[in-house]
């Protein structure tokens, strides 16, 4: 390579050419060139909107495109009173739709009037928000550009089901206030119910949305992700702090769940404490050798003597030990209802001459 150089340099020499200019240029920016019409003042992450082309120059797809989804059925009646609006809606797009009562199921498609390729995807999310219980005027704001949907599934998540349930009353939280500070802080519509959690809004609001529903089924409770979000809020309206990090004006919260080991522990200290002893470990004594298994049913028969003995013998000393439970547990119930009928201690009136002494004390005492 330095040979090739060299003789690129010296036919360079004899030619009278300038070598220096094009060592200077980087070899990946050599062939790159300027651009007039990519000036700053142009906002790349500007969505433009999608108009309807003239007549003339409008041509069909060579293919149609269709979705299709089932609801579930006590969402029949709300969807036959608006289904009427959603057609019409849909046909504003270029979009036919269809509602199958028999099959519960809906299905839209793309028609020879359709102009926009994504609007196919866009009235897909609108029939998955239909069947997730949101309401028709809320969900057919997803076919404008720059509002997303998402559709959280939370079941799989917590296992215990009263657990589930009070981690997801947890996001709507005391009377919905903490659904509408996440709902006010990311700009989007949030809908719990059942098994999902429907969101609405801008992409980077869904992803907000996505961090908080997660973090709260794992246990995360939401306030530490508003108090989070309200602080960004607030650094985001400084100038000064665009281009830094902002890492040290954010709270760091620490997690404080404990092993079943550390809890046993905290609370035998606690029991400790409270009774006025120091708490006082137990020194354990090692031992090479693993413990003893545990002895089966048969072996513990074997043992007693109880394997040999006959099927009558068997029942026999059943029913002996089954009486001797019962009349165990009839004497304790017997004492504890004669405990009611025992009398209680009298004390016996004070004598005439332990009321001579008493007076006279109390007269030496005047």
């Amino acid at each position: 390579m330095a040979k090739d150089k060299s003789k690129k340099k010296a036919r360079a020499e004899e030619n009278g050419e300038d070598v220096a200019v094009e060592e200077q240029v980087n070899k990946n920016k050599r062939h790159r060139k300027d651009k007039p019409w990519d000036t700053e003042d142009i906002d790349h992450w500007k969505i433009e909107p999608m108009t309807a082309p003239d007549a003339a120059s409008h041509t069909p797809f060579l293919e149609e495109s269709s979705f299709a989804l089932l609801f579930p059925k006590y969402r029949e009646p709300y969807l036959r009173s608006v289904w009427g609006q959603i057609t019409s809606t849909l046909d504003s797009y270029g979009l036919g739709c269809t509602l199958d009562l028999i099959a519960g199921k809906m299905s839209v498609h793309t028609t020879r009037k359709t102009w926009d390729p994504y609007i196919i995807f866009k009235a897909r999310d609108l029939l998955k928000l239909l069947a997730r219980g949101v309401s028709a005027p809320q969900a057919m704001k997803v076919l404008q550009d720059g509002i997303a949907c998402d559709i959280v599934k939370i079941s799989g998540i917590v296992r215990n089901k009263e657990r589930f349930v009070k981690r997801r009353q947890r996001i709507v939280g005391p009377g919905g206030s903490t659904l509408k500070a996440i709902e006010l802080l990311t700009d989007c519509y949030v809908l719990v119910q059942g098994n999902t959690v429907s969101c609405m809004g801008s992409y980077k609001g869904l992803k907000e949305v996505r961090r908080i529903i997660i973090d709260c089924m794992h246990n995360i409770h939401p306030i530490y992700r508003i108090k989070e979000l309200m602080i960004r809020r607030e650094l985001a309206k400084d100038p000064k702090l665009a281009n830094e990090s902002w890492d040290r004006f954010l709270p760091k919260f620490q997690k404080k769940h404990l092993k079943t080991s550390e809890k046993t522990a905290k609370k035998n200290a606690a029991a400790g404490s409270a009774a006025g002893e120091p708490a006082k470990k137990k020194a354990k004594v090692y031992t090479p050798f693993p413990p003893a298994p545990a002895q089966s049913k048969l072996d513990v028969a074997l043992q007693t003597g109880e394997y040999f003995l006959k099927p009558k013998e068997k029942e026999a000393a059943a029913r002996a030990e089954r009486e001797e439970r019962h009349a165990e547990k009839t004497e304790k119930k017997r004492a504890q209802r004669e405990e009611a009928f025992v009398a209680p201690e009298e004390k016996a009136a004070p004598s005439l001459e332990e009321r001579r002494k008493k007076r006279k004390r109390a007269e030496d005492a005047m």
